[in-house]
């Protein structure tokens, strides 16, 4: 880092103009800077360029956003000193997270606005939550016994111009769709016996004829699930049925597909942007000589945003092929499958589970204009300067929201399989399936009779997300 910023400080003094260090910025680039304006300078594009609305974005988003730009400042090229590193991990260390407005980024130029939120509150500005309070920015530094920074030139920028929102969001989402995706092969696997459909379809032959290694792997986990069953045999004679349908024969080829857009953006991440440096300018010193300070576009975002849209899409078919399968076990329109309509008791009387469906075909609804790419509008900004913008920001946001619809309606495929198992007692499902049963019911007691079902749907959904089924 001294390096760099040595780099820097012999820029100053070269009588050359040196983007963002001693010019203004996007379209004001041409516009000089003098030497006692340059402090100034690095302020103001913080407070100015602080300008997002909308609710908070979540803590743990945050601090990842924080965690990853205190990395790609340390790397060395962004020209900074040390201190300005260092007060970005004293605020993570001691619990000072600023409040960042969730709307405003593009996804290009950096994620500037939330980057300027956050910036805010190191130079001792803006608002924070300390402590389980919210509070002037200033207020919580001191509180937290840290110093605010002052900005030298070329510090502000460094601060707000990365695509730190992106790549953190992304790795929380990264995370929490692997754990998604587990529960939702567990449930397809209870729903399999739910419905006493065939194990058939899970034959390995077929997916290596398929040439697909994910399709493969999940085939072979649901296998594993249903291993033991007791309720697959029981109706190998005598069943008039030669295939099941596609919600449950062609779901190892769904669910494969979709592992393999998480895939794609986990590589991304993995193998690219946690170990980027994605500000701009970048400061490479230079053996002997006074170094290089290059202007690109590291701060573009678009390698961010196609993958996070692409989740999105795959988060509507790990939804909506679990919808299908709710609406076959709750429909009983298989006789067959031996399952009461709605699940319910006394059907007529009590309507059982009849709605946990139609709140699932709400979700996955809203799902579906989540999945429409936000990374394929291009909006220019910066009077024409920034005419070609990621919006991978948006990308993200609308994931998240599709990974939390998601959740609700695995785990209503869950607490619908689970009552299923029930009417094919005692015979019992594979040792996996019953394990995950036991699961659910340790949060939603079987249905006797008619109850509110949305403490139980947001019990399971959280199990979900606390990766309660992960060692099933």
């Amino acid at each position: 880092m001294k390096k760099s910023r040595a780099v820097v400080e012999r820029a100053l003094k070269d009588g050359d103009a040196h983007y963002g260090i001693n010019t203004g910025f996007g379209s004001l680039s041409k516009q000089r800077i003098g030497e006692a304006d340059l402090a100034a300078l690095q302020r103001n594009l913080v407070r100015s360029h602080a300008a997002g609305v909308g609710e908070p974005l979540p803590r743990d988003v945050v601090r990842a956003m924080m965690l990853l730009l205190a990395a790609s400042l340390a790397r060395g090229l962004s020209g900074v000193r040390p201190v300005v590193c260092e007060t970005i991990v004293a605020m993570l260390n001691k619990g000072v997270t600023p409040v960042v407005p969730s709307v405003g980024s593009v996804g290009a130029s950096g994620d500037l606005a939330p980057l300027s939120a956050a910036a805010l509150v190191a130079i001792g500005e803006g608002e924070a939550e300390y402590k389980g309070r919210r509070m002037r920015g200033g207020a919580a530094m001191k509180a937290a016994g840290i110093r605010p920074v002052e900005l030298s030139a070329k510090e502000g920028l460094a601060l707000i111009n990365g695509t730190h929102l992106m790549a953190g969001r992304g790795s929380l989402l990264s995370h929490e769709a692997s754990t998604l995706f587990g529960a939702a092969t567990i449930a397809t696997a209870m729903s399999i016996d739910a419905c006493r459909a065939t194990d058939e379809f899970l034959d390995d032959r077929l997916y290596r004829a398929r040439c697909n290694q994910s399709m493969r792997e999940v085939a072979g986990r649901i296998r594993d699930l249903l291993g033991g069953s007791e309720i697959i045999p029981s109706h190998i004679a005598n069943d008039p049925r030669v295939q099941d349908p596609y919600s449950l024969r062609a779901s190892p080829t769904v669910l494969g597909a979709c592992w393999e857009a998480f895939g794609s953006l986990n590589a991304v991440l993995e193998y690219d942007e946690l170990g980027a440096v994605t500000d701009n300018p970048l400061v490479f010193p230079t053996t002997g000589g006074k170094g290089d300070i290059l202007s690109g576009a590291n701060f573009h975002g678009m390698p961010l945003a196609i993958p996070l849209d692409t989740i999105a899409i795959a988060l509507c078919h790990i939804a909506g092929i679990a919808e299908r399968r709710i609406y076959l076990i709750t429909g009983a329109f298989e006789p067959e499958s031996h399952l009461k309509p709605y699940l319910s008791p006394r059907p007529g009387l009590q309507s059982g589970l009849m709605i946990a469906q139609y709140t699932a075909a709400a979700c996955v609804n809203e799902m579906v204009g989540l999945a429409t790419p936000a990374s394929v509008a291009n909006i220019p900004t910066s009077a024409g300067m920034e005419d070609y913008n990621s919006f991978g920001p948006r990308s993200a946001a609308k994931a998240a929201r599709s990974l939390e619809l998601a959740r609700y309606v695995v785990a209503i495929e869950l607490i619908c399989a689970a009552q299923g198992l029930e009417a094919h007692r005692p015979l019992k499902s594979g040792k996996g399936v019953e394990a995950a049963y036991k699961i659910v019911r340790s949060k939603v007691k079987k249905l006797t009779e008619d109850r509110p079902l949305t403490a139980d749907i947001e019990a399971v959904s959280e199990l979900i997300r606390d990766g309660a089924f992960a060692g099933v």
